[in-house]
């Protein structure tokens, strides 16, 4: 019964039934309560769940793809335009500052050039799915750290391409014959491509996702919507999104970024509050799963083997980041009575 489809899924609804109210009630974020979850049903407390939570933590990353097309779906593209020197500027600074005060450290402490740039690179990295489920629950997108929040972390989805780039370059030639001889595959069809074509086949990916939007999604949601056929709309707000996401993998994208971008393509159809309306239950279930699945694919013996080691990485990353945001606010000149910003309640 343990490897049943059922059970795995009576033990995720019910692990989110407990822990995410006890969270709530708690003034806790919801994402906290989800990980909880996670983590009591994972291999390491209750054992419900084992290696399957890599698979279902796969499946569940379509949840993040659909936040990003939905919070695309908010911004029109002029909006978008106008947000353009925040996410390079305040996301560019983020991530540049962080990673030089974290290779500066990782170089004092004597690792290699090539080992302190890489882990810089991931340093320099938040979870946007964790951040943005979080700042849109407490209902501060719309602020001005909020919206600051989203241009930052929008900045570290398209950079990441870039550092994945780099990262092999930075591989000793042994270690990269190594891992081609255990039959790592390609995760992109252009990985085979001269550079110069790789660039030029995403430019033109994200042509096709403007032009299809404004050319072919909305007559196809047209259509859709004159057969008056609710579920057939559904397929379609799902096929749109599975769609551009596959695409975006192709070439070697982010199939979250390429979402949002699909989503601020759709923002200004007459379709916008029924994407919205049909996909939103899709989003809050699968991020639910997503923020469990990763709570139970924890891995509890390392932090019980060296506890005093990752307490500190933790805390150095969290002193590093903070510093370089403080240091970020300050060059954009935000004010400091903006942290004290309460979220409206329920009532308002």
């Amino acid at each position: 019964m343990k490897g049943s489809i059922l059970f795995e899924a009576i033990v995720f609804l019910s692990g989110a039934l407990i822990c995410v109210p006890i969270a709530k009630k708690l003034g806790l974020s919801s994402v906290l309560g989800y990980l909880l979850a996670g983590i009591l049903i994972g291999p390491y407390v209750l054992g419900f769940v084992g290696e399957e939570g890599e698979d279902i933590l796969h499946f569940a990353e379509f949840g993040v793809v659909m936040m990003l097309f939905l919070i695309g779906l908010e911004i029109e593209p002029k909006n978008f335009w106008g947000m353009r020197k925040t996410i390079v500027g305040m996301g560019g600074v983020q991530v540049l500052g962080t990673m030089l005060v974290s290779y500066l450290v990782f170089s004092l402490i004597g690792m290699d050039w090539e080992v302190a740039l890489t882990i810089s690179m991931v340093i320099a990295l938040s979870s946007t799915a964790i951040a943005l489920q979080t700042i849109k629950e407490k209902r501060l997108l719309n602020t001005t750290y909020g919206a600051s929040s989203f241009s930052i972390l929008l900045f570290q989805d398209i950079i990441v391409i870039v550092m994945l780039a780099v990262i092999p370059l930075l591989a000793n030639t042994e270690h990269t014959s190594a891992a081609d001889n255990h039959g790592v595959e390609s995760v992109s069809l252009l990985d085979s491509l001269p550079i110069g074509l790789q660039a030029l086949s995403v430019i033109l990916s994200v042509v096709l996702v403007v032009l299809a939007g404004r050319y072919l999604i909305v007559p196809l949601l047209r259509s859709v919507a004159a057969t008056r056929v609710r579920e057939l709309l559904t397929a379609s707000a799902l096929l749109i999104v599975l769609g551009i996401s596959f695409l975006m993998e192709l070439v070697g994208l982010s199939p979250a970024l390429g979402a949002f971008l699909g989503g601020v393509v759709l923002a200004t159809s007459e379709f916008k509050h029924e994407l919205e309306s049909t996909l939103e239950p899709f989003k809050g279930l699968l991020l639910g799963l997503f923020f469990m699945a990763v709570g139970a694919s924890i891995n509890f013996i390392v932090i019980q083997e060296y506890p005093l080691t990752i307490t500190g990485l933790v805390i150095g990353v969290i002193i590093v980041k903070g510093f370089v945001l403080f240091v970020v606010g300050s060059i954009f000149k935000m004010k400091m009575d903006c942290l004290l910003y309460t979220s409206p309640s329920p009532r308002d």
